[in-house]
């Protein structure tokens, strides 16, 4: 798959995900410092799906209907790397193929796709 992953999610989450084979852009490496507007047109340009912890994107896709090709937000209680790719390990295990174009809310303990 192909996912962007923001400064916010960190580069541990980014060298996880390539080393599971995925195809990456992580902006903690690549282009740190890019504000969210550049972020999620990147991702939607280049066919990624986001993976953050900016809760400022639901309201870049909610609010301003920024077009994307899906967002994961994690919401976590712990917010270490190993928690975060943990919680990404699950949610490839069941949900991998309804990610696309979704708008998914992922905690320690639920996964949630909102309505758009």
């Amino acid at each position: 798959m192909r996912f962007l992953v923001d400064e916010s999610t960190g580069p541990a989450v980014a060298r996880w995900l390539r080393e599971e084979g995925h195809e990456i852009f992580s902006v903690y490496e690549e282009a740190r410092g890019i504000d969210d507007d550049e972020v999620i047109e990147r991702a939607f340009l280049e066919n990624r799906i986001l993976i953050t912890n900016d809760k400022d994107f639901g309201e870049k896709v909610y609010r301003e209907q920024r077009p994307h090709k899906g967002v994961v937000l994690l919401r976590l209680e712990d917010e270490r790397s190993a928690n975060k790719i943990n919680t990404i390990r699950r949610l490839l295990e069941s949900y991998s193929q309804q990610l696309g174009d979704n708008f998914v809310v992922v905690t320690e303990t639920q996964v949630r796709f909102a309505r758009l």
